[in-house]
């Protein structure tokens, strides 16, 4: 099955296949506008789709943010509920850290969904001890 999922590096891609895979990563919000979608991929430093190469259709994404030159965060990995357990998340994590490595980034974090340590485990990624995920939910 791995070998039936090609993996694009991209600067643009169909609006609703992206938005289907945000919504079964459970992150797509009725009040979320579509119309950002281009920015989001284009703003990413890498945004990476995996596409069934029978079927034609996106079953995973993910997105690298950083700036460029010193660290980068892994962001919105999602694969389809019918595709995970096949190595396609995987395939594109190994896509985003190679454009890292080849940019010379090599502090490369995220912050992992509970029950997804495993798989980022096996990936190279730890937990860093004594250090916190944090998010601002105040107001100016």
């Amino acid at each position: 099955m791995e070998s039936d999922i090609l993996v694009f590096v991209v600067k643009e891609w169909d609006r609703a296949a992206l938005i289907e895979l945000y919504k079964a990563g459970g992150w797509w919000l009725k009040e979320h506008d579509p119309s950002h979608i281009p920015d989001l991929i284009r703003s990413s430093f890498a945004f990476a789709v995996a596409v069934d190469r029978i079927s034609g259709q996106a079953v995973g994404m993910g997105r690298v943010i950083s700036d460029g030159v010193a660290d980068a965060y892994i962001q919105d990995l999602v694969v389809l509920p019918g595709y995970r357990e096949q190595g396609v998340g995987k395939k594109i994590l190994q896509t985003l850290l190679r454009i890292c490595f080849s940019g010379n980034i090599t502090w490369i974090a995220l912050i992992a969904e509970p029950g997804t340590e495993e798989f980022y485990s096996r990936q190279g990624f730890s937990i860093m001890k004594d250090h916190t995920a944090m998010r601002f939910r105040g107001s100016l």
